[in-house]
């Protein structure tokens, strides 16, 4: 078996343990623990919690202790002993603290899973920046495959999801034991207690333009946060309605929203174009306007006659996530000196996966509990006030964040395609 294949494995399974739950999670909350809006935002913050503090920490031990493998793997195998624990809790407090254990296994193997598989691929003679993008989309592709298979055995608003996910991430703890080795690094050279919690970055705060390119970021990612925690809930609450109750949208509330991430595999693909062609602020600014209409259409939009707007929200989500993301961390790359890079990736990823998300989950959670009256919630006015927040950052950024446009080189679009892509 070759070590691509072997690599796309673990790509696959990285990915689908996530998938099994994340964009389903919300609506069995909603709709069979009857959870309300904030119990639910609380719930989904233990990802941004864990994104600040988790990723570091482990890293540190894959850097310097134990081999980054054997991390991953025990990393998952935990993991899949609190999400089994997460399937018989029914109280929301309980749930919170169970989950904050479920993602502070699984955060941290995102970033582990790209160690070792950009580790293995360099012992084998591969160049990471040309060798790993392939492999990496069927991370996406795993992701979707368990939206699906959680959609058609029905599992949509069951614990039986947890439990699905419990499994893989078993499956996906022992597989990483197979992979070749990827042994701490023996480099000799003693860290400050700064660079090892990768603090050197902060320094960019100092720069106006950084630190408003960060504020924006962490804004992005609360945005980014919304979908995936309303998504489903909201899909869910049409089958109280005669019109939309056997419509495919209700059925399959999964499968519908996957149409996003495969409109992300697709969007990675344009992303060079864009860049080279308008720069890096005005295809920021394209997903930030990407955003307003992912929550615009999701407001008007129904599974009946509206259904052909709320697969307009799936696509144009692609283009709402990549180009930020992706250019983003081009722009973090370009700015940041060579000696910080790493962290200042790192604190890229802090801002949108960490602080935005921690803020996303607990204000939408907020937004949705002051709309909803007894069991019935307004989503239309909640997914419009979501588009005007969307609409605000879309006004006041390319007001505020001043960068001319320098198209970009070779060299620096190839890193743009290596970046740790996630889908939601």
């Amino acid at each position: 078996m070759s070590i691509k294949f072997r690599l796309i494995i673990l790509n696959f399974m990285q990915f689908f343990v996530w998938g099994s739950y994340l964009t389903s999670f919300g609506g069995y909350m909603y709709g069979t623990l009857h959870f309300k809006g904030g119990q639910i935002g609380l719930v989904f913050m233990t990802m941004g919690i864990a994104s600040i503090i988790m990723p570091t920490i482990l890293g540190i031990v894959a850097d310097r202790w134990v081999n980054a493998e054997r991390v991953l793997g025990l990393s998952h195998i935990v993991g899949a002993v609190a999400l089994y624990w997460a399937s018989l809790v029914t109280d929301p407090i309980k749930m919170f603290w169970v989950m904050l254990l479920v993602s502070c296994c699984y955060m941290p193997t995102i970033a582990l899973n790209n160690t070792v598989s950009y580790d293995v691929l360099h012992k084998k003679g591969h160049n990471p920046q040309k060798t790993f993008p392939p492999i990496r989309v069927w991370g996406t592709v795993g992701f979707i495959c368990a939206m699906w298979a959680v959609d058609l055995l029905h599992w949509t608003l069951s614990h039986k999801q947890l439990l699905f996910a419990s499994v893989a991430g078993v499956v996906m703890g022992i597989y990483s034991f197979t992979v070749p080795s990827c042994p701490p690094a023996s480099t000799g050279a003693k860290k400050s207690f700064a660079s090892a919690m990768g603090l050197d970055a902060f320094v960019l705060f100092r720069r106006k333009q950084m630190l408003i390119f960060f504020l924006f970021a962490m804004f992005l990612g609360a945005a980014l946060q919304i979908t995936n925690q309303w998504g489903v809930p909201f899909l869910d609450h049409f089958k109280f309605t005669e019109e939309y109750k056997n419509t495919f949208g209700v059925k399959y509330p999964n499968i519908l929203i996957s149409i996003s991430q495969m409109s992300e595999t697709l969007f990675i693909l344009t992303i060079p174009f864009f860049l080279g062609k308008f720069g890096i602020k005005k295809v920021m600014l394209m997903s930030i306007t990407a955003w307003v209409f992912r929550f615009g259409l999701f407001g008007i939009g129904n599974p009946g006659g509206g259904l052909v707007l709320l697969v307009l929200s799936m696509i144009v989500y692609g283009m709402a996530f990549d180009f930020f993301n992706i250019s983003g961390s081009l722009f973090v790359e370009r700015e940041a000196d060579k000696k910080i890079r790493a962290s200042a990736q790192g604190l890229f990823m802090l801002m949108t996966n960490g602080i935005g998300a921690i803020i996303g989950s607990f204000a939408s959670g907020w937004v949705v509990q002051s709309h909803t009256v007894g069991d019935v919630t307004d989503w239309k006015t909640v997914w419009l006030l979501f588009a005007s927040y969307a609409l605000v950052l879309a006004i006041i950024f390319p007001l505020v964040f001043r960068y001319s446009h320098v198209i970009p080189t070779a060299g620096e679009i190839e890193r743009g395609e290596a970046i740790e892509m996630t889908p939601h």
